[in-house]
């Protein structure tokens, strides 16, 4: 697993795309819109890009590649890199090589009304090109859409309605967004509910999966059904049996992390009608509790499992497909810095984590990033090759969010200490973070998904 975003090589690609663009079509702009898995999707602004222009770009970028003509790094500030790179000067929010022979090997690929820039180890070790996941780029396309009808497109936006007052206005335009597309998918529910007897609710690591899965009973609630919702984090084992990876980091996203047995037993007992005993799990002392919570799933009852493991077929192998809706959820992000710097979703999700252990989880700072590299082999492992096997995709990013996660994720990093091997982490991440004007956290409702890393939510005691 690669952070595209964290390789030079990569960025030191990105730098020759803008140069390479800038000559092709000089009045238009390159957006690097969104990632897809390793892949980034780009686009030109307010354009669309033919098959033959897309090829006419790689052409190009394999030619400046070849040329070697070197990069000069003018000087670091406002949180960019600035970078001359041959008669045009590029602001970058990541590092790149100053010498383009060092990118690494890539493949340009036509994908929409753009192209998409792969990396080549999506498939790990597989030598046929990326096939782009087609639910997950309809749910970016779905939230650009969205944005562009409230006039928002860069953090800066974002930030003005801060300056200005408006705050209330932001944050209750995101989460009515929310709302309406989880009222949207409980009113899809309804319309298969003769049929359905299992909801499964997947996505990668600090996506809001629980608040998700409880905002979502609300709504079908609404609509008369009676849901009952089953975390997998009530099945962890104890630390002491948790498996560790390959750098001997305690490997939590593992299905080994897991009772398996106990869990897949249980499910089939409670689509069965039968009534179950559920595991307790403290996250502070890394044991299962001596209490059990007893749960029945009735006739007129829908079972809520929620977790990143939960749309592996291994969890529910003996279970009928007709009985079963799948829904995945992550932090898609959407807001870019500028056109040609995106805000990584996984530095979304990162900051998230990093908060919650921080007040929370009984877990530092710097063993929430060391832990992040294990995470993410996992999410690779267990959860992005079933995504497209979802009834539906949510995105759980709130335009705001970055805006209200800075004072604590601010806070938590400066826990790092500067001879610690995290320290390079953390200036990263508080440079990204300078770019968000801080939000008053008082305006967040109670039920939103944010609350489940900041605190305050209505759905923990």
């Amino acid at each position: 697993m690669s952070e595209t975003h964290l390789h030079r090589g990569r960025q030191t690609v990105k730098l020759g795309l803008i140069k390479v663009v800038h000559d092709l079509f000089p009045e238009e702009t390159l957006k690097t819109s969104y990632s897809i898995l390793e892949g980034v999707f780009c686009n030109l602004y307010g354009s669309i890009l033919s098959t033959r222009e897309v090829k006419q770009i790689e052409l190009k970028l394999r030619e400046w590649v070849e040329k070697d003509n070197s990069i000069e790094l003018l000087h670091k500030e406002g949180g960019y890199y600035h970078y001359q790179v041959g008669d045009i000067i590029v602001k970058a929010v990541y590092p790149a090589f100053t010498e383009p022979h060092l990118v690494e090997p890539f493949t340009i690929l036509p994908f929409s009304y753009g192209f998409i820039v792969d990396f080549g180890d999506i498939d790990k070790g597989s030598k046929r090109p990326l096939i782009p996941p087609v639910q997950l780029s309809q749910a970016f396309e779905k939230n650009q859409i969205w944005m562009d009808n409230i006039n928002i497109e860069l953090v800066n936006d974002v930030n003005d309605y801060i300056r200005s007052g408006r705050t209330m206005k932001l944050v209750s335009i995101a989460e009515a967004l929310h709302e309406k597309e989880i009222s949207i998918i409980a009113d899809a529910i309804l319309q298969h509910r003769r049929a359905l007897r299992l909801l499964l609710v997947s996505g990668p690591s600090s996506s809001g999966k629980t608040s998700f899965a409880q905002r979502l009973s609300t709504q079908l609630e609404v609509n008369g059904l009676k849901p009952i919702a089953l975390s997998l984090d009530h099945y962890f084992v104890d630390r002491e049996h948790t498996p560790r990876d390959a750098d001997r980091k305690y490997d939590f996203d593992s299905m080994e992390a897991l009772d398996l047995p106990l869990l897949k037993q249980q499910i089939a007992q409670l689509i069965d009608g039968e009534r179950v005993s559920v595991p307790q799990f403290d996250f502070t002392t890394g044991k299962r509790l001596a209490e059990y919570k007893p749960m029945q799933i009735g006739p007129s009852e829908i079972l809520i499992i929620e977790g990143i493991h939960a749309l592996n077929p291994e969890l529910v192998t003996s279970i009928n497909r007709n009985l079963i809706y799948k829904i995945y959820i992550s932090a898609l992000g959407g807001l870019n810095i500028d056109l040609m710097s995106r805000v990584p979703t996984s530095e979304i999700r990162l900051l998230r984590r990093l908060v919650r252990d921080d007040k929370y989880r009984g877990v530092t700072p710097e063993n929430t990033i060391h832990q992040w590299d294990s995470v993410r082999r996992g999410e690779y492992q267990n959860i992005f090759k079933f995504q497209e096997e979802a009834d539906v995709m949510f995105n759980s990013s709130m335009i705001y969010e970055m805006n209200a996660l800075r004072p604590f994720a601010e806070t938590a990093l400066q826990k790092i200490p500067a001879d610690s091997p995290y320290y390079d982490t953390r200036e990263r991440l508080l440079n990204l973070l300078s770019f968000f004007e801080p939000l008053d956290v008082s305006k967040v409702p109670f039920n939103s998904i944010l609350r489940e890393f900041i605190g305050g939510s209505i759905y923990y005691d």
